[in-house]
């Protein structure tokens, strides 16, 4: 092989392993940091609207049947209970989370417990292991049923009155 091949060899080299290097990083920081999400999505309710839902939801006594709470049923806060009158709630390992999980399969922000009228929902918020709710794992917003068990890393939530 000519010199200069090789030279053009050692650059490719050096510059893939440079690509890796800072991929690793933007991986690390976003773990530490946790990524970027959008305040507001589209077609979801302003900032308005969520206040004046959250002072109806306030005024008024809780339904039958309807979940007060989510309370943490296995994992590392057994017993944990937190009330969904702050909703949304985000749950993840990070210090903004609602719901803090010390567990390393869970996301620095994992997923989010929101309403939409009187239904609830959990939506993952594009974490490395996933959300699962019953057995299955979700890529999307899913509907939530008092009783409904939601699993994020080795921790077990459930929905309750």
């Amino acid at each position: 092989m000519s010199e200069l091949t090789l030279v053009l060899i050692r650059f490719a080299y050096l510059a893939i392993l440079w690509i890796f290097v800072l991929s690793c990083i933007s991986v690390i920081r976003s773990d530490m940091f946790g990524a970027r999400v959008a305040r507001q999505e589209a077609g979801g309710p302003s900032r308005a609207e969520r206040k004046a839902r959250s002072k109806q939801q306030k005024s008024s006594k809780p339904r039958r049947g309807v979940p007060t709470q989510v309370v943490i049923v296995e994992g590392g806060n057994k017993g944990e209970a937190v009330s969904l009158e702050h909703a949304p709630l985000l749950i993840g390992r990070g210090n903004d989370a609602a719901i803090r999980l010390d567990d390393d399969y869970v996301s620095t922000r994992h997923a989010r417990i929101a309403s939409s009228g009187e239904q609830w929902f959990v939506e993952d918020l594009g974490s490395t292991n996933g959300t699962y709710v019953g057995t299955s794992r979700i890529s999307q917003a899913t509907a939530l049923q008092l009783g409904t068990q939601i699993r994020i890393g080795k921790t077990i939530l459930e929905l309750r009155k």
